[in-house]
């Protein structure tokens, strides 16, 4: 039986799709036939150009274009607005209905959400849209990507705290741009105090392999 996890950031810019390639990377060099798809990408005119081309060329998926993304607007803002200037708003069906396509040809499935997690998928007179509520149709946990830098604690424990609010479980934290500092260091530490959920990875800038094994971060997937 197939499974899934959904990766979500602390915001924009925090590396996200980045982390997510090496994620999906991992998994494959360790066995595992693994996939990937995004709800709705912003700021792209073709996939090959946009986040879901990025993950499919770094984690070498043999995965069909079609497949990795539903909804692809050329505007570099938030999909709900892109998708409103462009008069293709995300059907909900439409979405869930992809995702189980993925799911049927991949038995590890990584979905990758849009900027943060309070990001407006959709949002117009018959119906709103937040990425929570893409995460909560699809049933999936979480793993949260961060970046290791200042302000890291703010940002991933108010992200944690809002996910236990809306009754997801983050099952790991990866803190991105991670360069060994006292301080980065010690936000690894108070993050995993203040929030009770392990960081499972660092990764470095240019990293190019993820330091967990690939039967770790298979367990992560439900």
């Amino acid at each position: 039986m197939s499974k899934g996890i959904f990766v979500t950031g602390t915001g924009t810019d925090v590396g996200k799709t980045y982390v997510t390639a090496l994620l999906v990377k991992k998994l494959r060099e360790s066995g595992y036939k693994a996939g990937y798809y995004k709800a709705a990408i912003s700021g792209a005119s073709r996939i090959e150009e946009s986040d879901a081309g990025y993950v499919k060329k770094i984690s070498k998926i043999p995965q069909e274009e079609e497949t990795l993304v539903s909804y692809l607007y050329q505007e570099a803002v938030s999909p709900h607005l892109a998708a409103r200037w462009e008069g293709r708003p995300v059907e909900m069906e439409q979405v869930k209905k992809d995702f189980a396509k993925v799911k049927q040809q991949y038995e590890y499935v990584t979905v990758e959400g849009s900027g943060g997690i309070l990001c407006p998928i959709r949002w117009d007179e018959k119906e709103k849209v937040m990425l929570e509520d893409v995460i909560q149709m699809l049933g999936l946990n979480l793993i949260l990507v961060a970046d290791a830098g200042l302000g890291s604690i703010n940002a991933t424990v108010l992200t944690t705290e809002y996910l236990k609010q809306k009754n997801r479980k983050v099952k790991g934290i990866i803190l991105n741009h991670f360069t060994g500092t006292e301080m980065e260091e010690d936000n690894r530490k108070m993050i995993e105090e203040l929030s009770g959920i392990p960081v499972i990875a660092t990764v470095k800038p240019g990293q190019e392999d993820l330091e967990t094994d690939g039967k770790t971060l298979a367990s992560l997937y439900e």
